[in-house]
Parts: C-alpha cells; structure tokens; sequence
C-alpha cells in the first residue's frame, strides 16, 4: 500500500505515521520502498513474513480478548460486534 493511501485511512498526520512505520521497519514488521511513478516519488509499504505473523497474533489475541468479554457478560456481545472506532474525530 503507498504511505499516502495508509495514511488516509488511519487519519494521521504524514509525521506521525512516518515515525510509526519507521519503528515497524526497525521492528522487522514493515518493508519500504520508495519507487518514482509519474514523475512522483511514491513511498510504498507492505508487511513482512514477521509482520504478518504478528499481526495474526495480535487479531487472534483481541479476538480471545472478545469471546472472554463475551463469555463473562452475554449481554456485551452485541455492543462488542457493533463498536467501531471513531475514524472522524469522535
């Protein structure tokens, strides 16, 4: 994915999301390679054989996190599935 895509989505601000991908290069977690297109110097991201192992095992451990809510409330569960995390601000 291009770093201007990403950052769009996450709704961060380039400098943040520069110093995060820089800590997941240095991680492992991330590749980055920077490939001119149109004239444009594109920055270009993707996850590693590491980082997509640990993003697994971070989705299967919020997923645990979830059926334990769910498992000690039963009631949580239909607020668990419809929460979604505020991408505008609030």
């Amino acid at each position: 994915m291009d770093f201007a895509t990403l950052r769009d989505i996450v709704q961060v601000s380039e400098s943040v999301l520069s110093k995060h991908v820089k800590l997941l290069e240095e991680a492992g977690y991330v590749a980055v390679a920077k490939r001119t297109s149109l004239s444009r110097q594109r920055t270009w991201l993707s996850l590693t054989r590491a980082g997509r192992t640990a993003l697994e095992a971070h989705l299967a451990a919020l997923r645990a996190l979830i059926a334990s809510a769910e498992a000690l409330k039963p009631d949580a569960a239909p607020i668990l599935a419809s929460a979604k995390p505020a991408m505008n601000g609030g």
